[in-house]
């Protein structure tokens, strides 16, 4: 028996071609969608849970009374050491890494590393696994290190490598042989070896290479990342005790008075960070795609319903055979199944075609089909079967219930065509759509307005590349020598040397104060270390004085440059005030400061905070640099980079010209945004779809009923605009209380997701009017295609239909 009712299902489908396929493909392309977007949140929502022993995993963070006094996921070089040394009731064990670049390089091949410093826990720790190598000693001699199989076959063309050696350079210019003593299998995503997207650390040394790289994990470096894997059952609350007294006991006061330690599980941590970004971003994906499931979903009961009016005839006749009510249920049930079990399947495939597409969308892979649990199979039968159920119920047990004599007839006025139900479902579609669209429009200017935005610099035509660092003062006079020669080539205006470019991520911060005042006074501030000529490569314009102006001026330490919020902040209330004044570093060993010069204000970070003071330091008093800004003049580009690219050969052979334009990093620093923005635009586009198909099928249906009144309308004169405008007339209604119920909900959602930026547009009605405009021209065209072909077809052809 139910093989019956599958043979006759399929002939159902069989036999209206048409509307089979409008459902189908609209039904498909909502689930397919929602599938892509389901597999990127769940894999965002397993990072840090695939570790060993995730849930006793944390990462110590610090809250600072100044934001702009240090970073929110560094602490104290040594205080995840001496938690697990002094408190081994609590802390199992511990983890620091330090994050560094430099030139690695084998045989030929030489390239820019992102590189940690770490403790030898790590691989036990998180129960890293490696290929090759001994889990227990890998990361415990100095001068060797640890790989991904990646890095392995970047450099050796294998993975069975152990034994083999990696040069790496030190800051001072040296370089010395590692031995690889491990190949670590590519981990899955984690917030130990890739705390940010700007740190895919994929080479490890252990600290006690510190000295050789001129780095430290003391008490006065509160820039080092530490984890900590506590005991069984202890909590982050009990931590904050034992933290805090060792901070007080050893931590430098100065810094110690304004920071306070806590400790994140690392399974929250992801999400949590920069204020819930991800977290967010997730939240929005999720909606979109829920809505525009729902939007397929009703579009397919509405195509079911709309049609089931047609099979009354049906029914009366299976009945008047001795079709049993169970049978017509079973029966419509089983159609309404079979349809979504198609469109899941086309689902399935579309999602294996379209994956690598949104992975470039969403910026990041998406899991292939056999990634997912074995279980997770059965969340697209059950919403087979749920959907299969909503959309066969109405004809399976209305029409089914209903008497013989009158389903023959064709002519039920209990019916009534269900107009008022399709009509809701149809100002429910519109509604959403009209939201995704109005989203897309607002997210669209704002994320505009990052990179149309006065930045208070000049970004166009600069390209960064990372330097070979000699941080000493015969490295300072190499590197600016080979700006010099950069300068000379006719393809560039101007370079500089510095440690920082304009995408907000700093050497950190210094706390300055006027010199008579008390240091309780001090305020924070960004420090920049840059030479001479930064301001005039980025375009910063001064308000007063001179930015490290003279060749050699950097060599008075006392001279130091700041920015209008930081003259401010200081209590002048004019830049010119400001000039020859004298400050004091908090630490700085007593001895005063002179402001050379004061610039207009710039965003050296996002636009999702406000701009912070800022002092720049000159690069020869510090020794310390790490990016060659180059502003190259306008005009034929690859040329340029040509040229830029032998220059660097000539001057720093064996060191890979790994070039940025300024544009790509600041992009770097709106990601999750540029993410949204593509995505919603994808939703955009599927809505739009969804709706027309849903319109297509419900006019096309409308006339086909309606076929014998618009041959008498056409035999008693009306025009064939008339009847055209007879069925555009239906859905206007339907678009404007659409459009009443979109617009407040769609500025509602939007006004709260632009209170995550400090600099925001406003929203105007533009995105409303234009979204709602689109969509009745869509909407119009599309009937008018539908209905043209029968406003013109002969009355006496329309009259003999039945």
């Amino acid at each position: 028996m139910l093989r019956n009712y599958f043979k006759i299902a399929w002939r159902n489908l069989a036999n209206h071609r048409f509307y089979s396929l409008v459902n189908i493909f609209g039904l498909s392309s909502g689930i397919a969608f929602t599938l892509l977007i389901a597999a990127f949140v769940w894999s965002e929502l397993q990072v840090n849970k695939r570790l060993k022993n995730a849930g006793d995993q944390y990462i110590i963070q610090s809250k600072w009374k100044d934001p702009n006094q240090g970073l929110e996921l560094t602490t104290f070089g040594p205080l995840a050491k001496e938690l697990k040394e002094q408190y081994p009731n609590l802390v199992a064990e511990y983890c620091r890494w330090d994050g560094i670049t430099s030139v690695v390089s084998h045989g030929e091949k030489s390239f820019r590393e992102g590189i940690q410093i770490v403790d030898s826990t790590m691989l036990t720790m998180y129960g890293f696994e490696l290929l090759q190598g001994n889990i227990q000693t890998a990361l415990n001699a100095p001068f060797t290190a640890v790989i991904t199989e990646d890095r392995a076959k970047r450099y050796f063309g294998r993975t069975d490598v152990a034994g083999e050696t990696l040069t790496i350079e030190s800051f001072s210019g040296t370089r010395h042989d590692f031995l690889v003593t491990g190949v670590m299998k590519k981990p899955y995503r984690n917030s130990v070896t890739w705390l940010t997207d700007e740190n895919d650390n994929q080479v490890y040394v252990s600290t006690s290479n510190l000295d050789y790289f001129s780095r430290n994990m003391n008490w006065g470096n509160a820039y080092i990342v530490g984890y900590l894997q506590l005991q069984p059952g202890v909590t982050a609350r009990q931590m904050e005790g034992p933290m805090l007294s060792i901070i007080r006991q050893q931590a430098p006061q100065a810094i110690e008075m304004g920071m306070k330690p806590f400790v994140v599980p690392l399974k929250e941590y992801y999400l949590g960070a920069d204020n819930g970004l991800i977290r967010k971003m997730l939240l929005v994906l999720s909606g979109i795609a829920f809505f525009i499931l729902l939007m397929a979903i009703v579009n397919f009961i509405n195509l079911a319903v709309s049609r089931s009016a047609g099979r009354m005839k049906e029914v009366g006749m299976r009945k008047v055979l001795g079709g049993m009510k169970k049978q017509l249920v079973i029966q419509f049930l089983v159609e309404s199944t079979l349809i979504v079990c198609l469109a899941m399947v086309i689902a399935m495939v579309l999602y294996v075609v379209a994956a690598d597409f949104f992975a470039q969308v969403l910026g990041k892979p998406l899991p292939h089909l056999h990634d997912f649990p074995l279980y997770f199979i059965l969340y697209p039968l059950v919403l087979a079967l749920l959907l299969g159920i909503a959309a066969g119920i109405y004809p399976a047990f209305i029409l089914s219930a209903l008497r013989s004599v009158e389903t023959l007839k064709g002519k039920l006025s209990s019916v009534k065509d269900n107009i008022l139900l399709r009509k809701t479902l149809v100002v429910f579609q519109f509604s959403i759509a009209t939201v995704v669209l109005v989203s897309s429009l607002v997210i669209t200017n704002q994320v505009a307005l990052f990179f149309r935005k006065d930045l208070g610099y000049n970004k166009d035509f600069i390209i960064t590349a990372q330097l070979p660092r000699s941080w000493n003062k015969s490295g300072i006079n190499k590197v600016e020598n080979i700006r010099r020669q950069f300068t000379r080539l006719p393809e560039v205006r101007e370079a500089t040397v510095s440690f920082e470019i304009t995408n907000g991520q700093s050497s950190g911060s210094v706390a300055i104060y006027r010199s008579g005042a008390d240091s309780t006074s001090a305020v924070s501030s960004q420090l920049l270390m840059s030479d001479e000529y930064f301001a005039g490569t980025y375009g910063i314009p001064m308000l007063a004085g001179e930015f490290f102006s003279r060749p050699g001026y950097f060599t008075d330490s006392s001279r130091i440059v700041i920015n209008e919020s930081q003259a401010r902040a200081l209590g002048w209330k004019r830049a010119e005030d400001a000039l020859g004044g004298q400050v004091m570093f908090v630490g700085g060993g007593g001895f005063p400061s002179t402001i050379a010069g004061v610039t207009k204000d710039f965003h050296f970070g996002s636009l999702h905070k406000v701009i912070p003071p800022v002092t720049f330091v000159h690069v020869g008093v510090t020794n310390t640099y790490r990016m060659l800004s180059v502003k190259m003049k306008a005009g034929n580009t690859g040329e340029a980079i040509s040229a830029l690219e032998k220059k660097w050969s000539a001057l720093l052979p064996g060191v890979p010209f790994e070039y940025k334009f300024l544009d790509e990093s600041i992009r770097m620093m709106y990601r999750t945004e540029l993410q949204l923005k593509k995505a919603a635009y994808t939703a955009t586009i599927l809505a739009i779809i969804i709706v027309l198909l849903g319109v297509l099928g419900l006019v096309s249906l409308n006339i086909q009923k309606r076929t014998r009144e618009i041959g008498i309308r056409k035999v008693l004169g009306a025009s064939v605009e008339s009847i055209i405008l007879l069925f555009i007339r239906e859905f206007v209604p339907v678009m404007l209380i659409a459009a009443a119920i979109a617009c407040p909900s769609a500025y509602m959602l939007m006004d709260k997701w632009l209170d995550d930026f400090v600099y925001r547009i406003n929203i105007d009605v533009t995105p409303f009017v234009l979204s709602v405009a689109m969509l009745c021209a869509l909407t119009a065209i599309l009937i008018l295609f539908q209905t043209f072909k029968a406003a013109i077809t002969s009355p006496a052809r329309s009259l003999k239909t039945e």
